[in-house]
């Protein structure tokens, strides 16, 4: 711009720009448009002054918004403050002493929380367990001061010299257990007994109890001699096993050299093991809790499902009662038996009380009337794939009257009777293969056809529940299952139809020597049987032979 020259606002052009007119600086300005021109002139941001805007901040919302503010704030007095200063510049001067004592006192600071200055131990190359620290313990060479006992395989030198023949224990002591099918002369054979010594307490054994009433399990102490001569078994020292729950055998060697027998009769009591309590949500759980064996437990649901109906006619408020076998020999061990007495009680009155009697172990009530049992069991544990009526045979192609039930079941599934019953023939029988056929009286008998294999014989009798054959896919049969008939006065009808009652009477002197046995056994009071047997004074243990030994043992205050 020309000095002298000033610039007049006169206009606002569209645009956003100014007009201006040039003048020479003093108050007179042409009107017209010669050499004095008007001329538009526009202004940059930086010449035109913004309007007054107030500065509003805006406030954080969020924690992580306040969080970001904080740490800018906190960045900005920390770099204002200038703490850590550079030490290459201005030397000498305080800003320069103020940083050096800054380094000072981090060094200071981390030299306080230096761990230590030893040597860091590198980590094992394989985890160190007691079990492995033993085995590198027993490759190293100890000195004898510490037991001797490494070097247990190191390998051999020149200097080893191998003897002659290596020395042998005295004697051996083995646990042998007689197994399921096994002999008791084979038992001893492979414990390491001769063949003539085996023999010997075989037939010592046999003299007081038969070998095979010997059950599978049975533990055997045995202790063997020296060898007579090297290669030659050896001898029998001592031979001790619980032939029977009261009866202890017990063969030695004399001085004479023979091998004689001791029997050690054990005193047992027979007091049966009564259990009570409340059924609860679980009849089963409650008597287990309670301390019922397993076993016991199962014959008791099974007898009472056979009398009653267990979701209807017992509630979670009745009370159990159970009674089993039991014994309790003197030298601690006990053993429980079959179930004995059932019962039902509610409010204080028994609603169900059933008891074993007689030599078939058939449970009868109070009142002397035998097991009533609704229906019939399932002959095998599966669904059934055919029901009774017409259909298509699955082999011969044309439609033809199914006379029963086709069960669907695994091969080699035991097959059980529906009641009791009496074989009338087992065999062969054309398209059923191998048939049972069992006759339950009253006219009503039933079959069981297709069976892999047959577990009876003509003329036995058999009960429920037993087992008389296994499932197969013999005869006219796709695969294996069961084929179930029953015949009513010789026809065949549909055995889902069939449910019948069998009952048991008693009745003079027989129904008084149930009803007195019943009494005695409900006088066994619950829990008596499971306190420890007191022991006789032929059982009590001798004196300490020692002072020592009376003043170990200890002393009973009455």
């Amino acid at each position: 711009m020309t000095p002298g020259i000033g610039l007049r606002h006169l206009a606002q052009p569209a645009g956003g720009g100014a007009v201006y007119k040039q003048g020479d600086g003093g108050a007179r300005v042409n009107a017209g448009f010669g050499d004095d021109l008007w001329r538009p002139a526009t202004l940059s941001h930086a010449q035109i002054l913004p309007d007054a805007v107030p500065h509003v901040i805006p406030r954080a919302r969020t924690l992580a918004e306040r969080v970001d503010t904080w740490r800018e704030d906190l960045s900005a007095r920390l770099a204002r403050a200038d703490i850590a200063p550079d030490l290459a510049e201005a030397i000498g001067s305080r800003r320069w002493f103020r940083g050096l004592g800054t380094l000072i006192g981090l060094s200071a600071l981390a030299l306080a929380f230096w761990p230590d200055f030893a040597p860091v131990e590198a980590a094992p190359a394989m985890a160190m367990t007691e079990s492995a620290r033993d085995e590198f313990r027993s490759q190293m060479i100890m000195p004898l001061a510490l037991g001797a006992d490494s070097g247990r395989r190191m390998g051999a030198t020149e200097r080893v010299v191998p003897l002659k023949s290596a020395p042998e224990r005295p004697q051996v002591e083995l646990l042998a257990t007689l197994s399921q099918g096994d002999s008791f002369t084979r038992m001893l054979q492979r414990a390491g007994v001769g063949t003539h010594d085996a023999e010997r307490v075989a037939d010592l054994v046999a003299r007081s109890i038969a070998l095979d009433t010997i059950e599978p399990g049975t533990q055997v102490d045995i202790t063997l001699g020296r060898r007579p001569r090297p290669g030659a078994a050896r001898p029998l020292d001592a031979l001790t096993f619980r032939a029977r729950f009261d009866l202890e055998l017990e063969i030695a060697r004399d001085a004479a050299g023979n091998l004689a027998l001791s029997r050690k009769p054990i005193r047992v009591d027979d007091t049966p093991l009564r259990i009570r309590g409340t059924v609860g949500s679980s009849l089963y759980r409650s008597m287990r809790a309670a301390g019922a064996p397993a076993s016991a437990v199962q014959q008791y649901l099974k007898v009472l499902s056979d009398q009653l109906d267990m979701d209807r006619a017992v509630r979670s408020s009745d009370t159990f009662d159970l009674i089993v076998q039991y014994r309790r020999a003197a030298t601690g061990e006990r053993q429980a038996g079959e179930l004995l007495y059932a019962g039902i009680e509610r409010g204080g009155e028994p609603t169900a009380q059933l008891m074993r009697w007689g030599s078939e172990g058939r449970f009868y009530e109070a009142s002397g009337v035998g097991e009533q049992r609704n229906g019939l069991v399932a002959p095998v544990p599966g669904p059934v794939s055919s029901g009774f009526g017409m259909r298509r045979h699955p082999i011969l192609g044309y439609r033809r009257m199914h006379s029963g039930m086709d069960f669907r079941a695994g091969y080699g599934t035991p097959i059980v009777a529906v009641a009791d019953a009496r074989v009338t023939s087992a065999g062969r029988a054309g398209g059923c293969g191998n048939a049972v056929r069992l006759d339950h009286g009253g006219g009503l008998a039933t079959r069981y056809c297709h069976m892999s294999r047959m577990a009876v014989r003509a003329g036995q009798s058999v009960r429920r529940g037993q087992v008389i054959g296994y499932v197969g896919s013999t005869g006219l049969s796709t695969g294996p299952h069961l084929h179930y008939e029953m015949y009513r006065g010789g026809r065949a009808v549909d055995p889902a139809s069939v449910r019948f009652v069998t009952r048991a009477q008693l009745s003079g002197a027989e129904l008084r020597r149930f009803r007195a046995a019943l009494a005695d056994l409900k006088t066994v009071e619950a829990g008596a049987a499971l306190e420890d047997l007191a022991p006789a004074a032929s059982e009590a243990p001798a004196a300490p032979a020692r002072e020592i030994d009376r003043l170990e043992a200890p002393q009973r205050i009455r």
